[in-house]
């Protein structure tokens, strides 16, 4: 099963002088007419190719991130368990 990340294929909004650049040189590099539309994809495409050193950082961030949420998760998931045993095992005794 594959799942579709809709921000991919969302046009970028150009509200900043840097997302203005970037779009400007993602445009050209894609050969998009003026006025064509640049997308995330087209960004994380060429970044991917152009700089992947930034790309790495940003995902292997975002993996620590993750990682880091699921052991908070587990922790957490854990300590309800135990108390909801305490309180059933008080309710029975």
């Amino acid at each position: 099963m594959k799942i579709k990340n809709l921000e991919l294929t969302t046009p970028v909004n150009v509200d900043s002088q840097l997302k203005e650049l970037i779009v400007d040189y993602i445009g050209v590099s894609h050969s998009q007419d003026e006025g064509g539309e640049v997308t995330v994809a087209m960004i994380v495409e060429t970044m991917s190719r152009e700089f992947p050193e930034f790309l790495l950082a940003v995902a292997e961030e975002n993996w620590i991130r993750g990682y880091h949420q699921a052991l908070t998760d587990v922790a957490d998931g854990e300590k309800t368990m135990r108390e909801i045993e305490e309180n059933e095992q008080q309710d029975e005794g």
